[in-house]
C-alpha cells in the first residue's frame, strides 16, 4: 500500500498561508508528497523547498488568472497535482495549505487506509471539520460551515476535483461512495491577523468577484472585521503540536460571545431543528457514505 499527499499553493507567505504546517502534519502517514507551487510573487517556491523532507516532489504551475468565476482555477490546480502522483499510489491525501491534521489522528487514517485497500467500493474516505475563526479559541459552529469532506482517495485515476476544489468527484460527474472516519481537519484559514486577513480574502476572492465587487466587500488596507459572524464556541481540545508555534505567535485580540447567535429566524427555526434530531436540512454532501 503507497500512499501520496498532495495539495496546492501560491503566496504562502505574501497570505500568511500555514502551508508547511499543513504539508508537515501528514508526511508521517506517506510515502510521497506532490507540491505544485504556483507563480508567486514572493518566497513561496523556496518556502516549501526548505521543508526537510526527501518525501517532497515539487512540481511549478502557472495559475490562469483570467478565470474568475467560481473558483474554478484552484480545482484546475488541484486536479495538476493530482495528475503527479505516482501510478502505484493506492491512496491520495488531499490537505489544503490551510488544513492541518492533529498527530493523534495519524494512526486511525492509516488504520481506515488498511482495512478499505482491497474493498474497490470504498472511493474515498470521509473526513470531520474544525473550523477555526478569529483565533485559535473559537470554533465556527454555525450550519453555514461544512461539517465533512473527503481528504483521502483511491488513486484510480478517474477522479477529479469538484468545483472549487472544495471536494472531488468521478471524471463522469458522480459522487464517490465513502466511509467516514474517526478523524478531523482542523481548519485554520480564518485565523490570520486582520490586515492578513484582509488581504487573504481579496487575494482568495478574486477569482469569484470582480475587482468592483471585492472593493465593495473588503475594501484594500482596511483590517478584516471578525465580529460579524454569527455564531462560535470554544476550543476545548489540544491543537496540532505543528501550530503551537503559530499560536504563540499570535498578535491580535478578540473576543466573542458564544452566548449570541447572530441568526435570522429561518436559521433559528433550521438549528433548533438541527439540535433537536440532529439532523441538517439542505445539508450540501458531495458525495455519498457507504
Amino acid at each position: 500500500m503507497k500512499i501520496t499527499g498532495f495539495t496546492i499553493i501560491r503566496n504562502a507567505i505574501k497570505y500568511d498561508y500555514p502551508v508547511v504546517e499543513a504539508i508537515t502534519s501528514i508526511l508521517p502517514v506517506c510515502d510521497e508528497f506532490v507540491v505544485a507551487v504556483g507563480n508567486s510573487v514572493d518566497g513561496t517556491l523556496e518556502l516549501i523547498k526548505s521543508i526537510n523532507s526527501e518525501k517532497i516532489r515539487i512540481i511549478e504551475t502557472i495559475w490562469d488568472d483570467s478565470l474568475r468565476k467560481d473558483g474554478r482555477v484552484l480545482a484546475i490546480e488541484t486536479d495538476k497535482a493530482l495528475s503527479a502522483v505516482s501510478d502505484d499510489t493506492t491512496w491520495a491525501f488531499y490537505i489544503q495549505s490551510d488544513e492541518i491534521v492533529h498527530e493523534k489522528y495519524h494512526q486511525a487514517i492509516k488504520d481506515a487506509m488498511f482495512e478499505y485497500k482491497n474493498n474497490l467500493s470504498v472511493e474515498g474516505l470521509l473526513f470531520n471539520y474544525l473550523h477555526f475563526y478569529g483565533s485559535y479559541k473559537y470554533v465556527a459552529d454555525s450550519r453555514k460551515w461544512y461539517r465533512n469532506e473527503i481528504r483521502v482517495i483511491r488513486h484510480t485515476k478517474k477522479v477529479s476535483s469538484y468545483r472549487d476544489a472544495q471536494g472531488f468527484r468521478k471524471n463522469d460527474n458522480t459522487k464517490l461512495n465513502v466511509k467516514a472516519i474517526d478523524a478531523y481537519i482542523y481548519h485554520y484559514g480564518w485565523v490570520k491577523p486582520p490586515i492578513k486577513m484582509t488581504e487573504k480574502v481579496r487575494g482568495l476572492s478574486y477569482f469569484w468577484h470582480t475587482d468592483q465587487e471585492l472593493d465593495e466587500q473588503q475594501p484594500a488596507n482596511v483590517a478584516f472585521d471578525y465580529s460579524g459572524i454569527d455564531s462560535l464556541t470554544l476550543f476545548e481540545g489540544t491543537h496540532p503540536k505543528i501550530i503551537q508555534a503559530r499560536i504563540e505567535r499570535m498578535n491580535w485580540a478578540f473576543y466573542f460571545d458564544i452566548q449570541q447567535k447572530k441568526y435570522s429566524l429561518k436559521y433559528r427555526i433550521l438549528s433548533k431543528l438541527e439540535d433537536l434530531t440532529g439532523w441538517r436540512i439542505g445539508e450540501y454532501k458531495n458525495y455519498k457514505t457507504i
